[in-house]
């Protein structure tokens, strides 16, 4: 059973990814199969022992599913799904260089994440935020939620329903692009790192 929907969710991520390079060239090498996370949990540390993952994933991205470097993030779980990307648990140098550069860059900024058809999907940066500004950046900062982010992800939840609708790749399609920007600006960053 599980091969059968693995099968089927490569699929999925093939056609996402010949769309997707249409208007992200960078990805267009990507194999399905290499973007695809184990079914297999990591138990050693958990009081959950259960070995198989709940969910199917699949992180789309130029450098490896493994890698700091924003990109399109799948996730299919009866309840919980949804559609994200950007860089998650990066290391502290790599944080602060990109908080740095929204600061130095806050226009470009905030053309992106305040421009209404992102923020359609994408309301939130970032998972967990810190209370009060990270240390070294000016007290004054105008904009001081865009430098909080302990991480800069955003995501978007879609119900399972979603799938019903014939014109659904359409709309997975639609919101990648509206995810496109923010991941050139997070990634040239980043770039300087990898």
């Amino acid at each position: 059973e599980y091969q059968n929907a693995q099968s089927s969710f490569e699929n999925l991520l093939a056609d996402i990814i010949a769309r997707i390079s249409l208007f992200d060239e960078s990805i267009s090498h990507v194999r399905p199969h290499d973007c695809t996370y184990r079914i297999y949990r990591d138990v050693r540390f958990s009081a959950d022992k259960s070995p198989y993952k709940n969910h199917i994933g699949g992180y789309i991205n130029a450098r490896g599913k493994k890698s700091n470097h924003c990109g399109y993030y799948v996730h299919l779980q009866p309840g919980n799904c949804m559609l994200a990307g950007g860089s998650w648990c990066m290391p502290s140098n790599m944080l602060k260089a990109v908080r740095q550069s929204v600061v130095d860059n806050i226009e470009e900024y905030r053309a992106i994440v305040e421009d209404p058809d992102f923020k359609k999907y994408f309301p939130v940066i970032g998972e967990e935020h810190l209370k009060t500004l990270p240390k070294g950046f000016p007290k004054d900062f105008p904009y001081p939620e865009y430098i909080k982010c302990k991480d800069y992800t955003v995501a978007y939840s879609i119900p399972d329903s979603f799938f019903d609708d014939p014109c659904f790749i359409e709309e997975i399609i639609n919101v990648f692009r509206q995810l496109k920007r923010f991941a050139d600006f997070t990634n040239y960053t980043i770039d300087d790192f990898e």
